[in-house]
């Protein structure tokens, strides 16, 4: 059977082979400093996985999605917007809301796995500035998630019951939301990056 043709599958594949890639680096390394495996990799891995859904379907949502069900409302012969929103959305929705947990947390793990500790990063302790303005950008991010963007697109969606003038206010309170994720994304991305790397100016 072809992994391929399902998204469990593939995700599966995906691993696997990644694990496999892994192990061979690993076995071809002489020494540890050019080891791909230390105490912290996996948690790091996975970090980037989730925040690479979460982000990913958040440049979705404000790139294409948006646009499109503005075109589609707008366009009086063409199917409408129904599709997206009906089927479309919700499945969306579902694995960003989750995507934005598990990175959250996979990032906290990795925090207190590399020693740096939750506490002293957000308080931009010791060794922490700049991951540390990255973890506060994600957590505002997290918090928009679940507290603004997902229960108004609830009501957006029909998944509660909401009067027009409910559905209206949330269309707007669940795309400010979005939008300042969207921004909130390019520094939280370039301080996550940044730790490890450096800033880049």
């Amino acid at each position: 059977m072809n992994p391929l043709k399902t998204i469990k599958g593939t995700l599966i594949l995906g691993f696997v082979t990644a694990v496999v890639v892994a192990i061979l680096i690993n076995l071809g390394a002489s020494d540890t400093a050019s080891s791909g495996l230390n105490k912290w990799s996996l948690m790091v891995w996975l970090h980037v996985f989730f925040g690479v859904i979460w982000i990913g379907l958040l440049y979705y949502f404000n790139f294409v999605q948006t646009p499109a069900m503005a075109t589609a409302t707008a366009d009086s012969d063409g199917p409408g917007p129904a599709a997206i929103g009906k089927y479309v959305a919700p499945l969306a929705l579902l694995w960003f809301r989750w995507a934005a947990l598990l990175t959250w947390l996979t990032g906290a793990a990795t925090l207190e796995i590399m020693g740096l500790g939750i506490a002293n990063t957000f308080m931009l302790g010791s060794g922490a500035v700049i991951i540390g303005v990255g973890a506060w950008l994600g957590t505002i991010m997290l918090f928009n998630v679940w507290v603004l963007i997902w229960p108004n697109q609830k009501k957006i969606l029909g998944i509660v019951p909401a009067s027009d003038e409910e559905k209206a206010k949330a269309r707007v309170v669940a795309a400010m939301a979005s939008r300042t994720n969207t921004f909130l994304s390019i520094p939280m991305l370039m301080c996550m990056v940044g730790q490890g790397h450096g800033l880049p100016f």
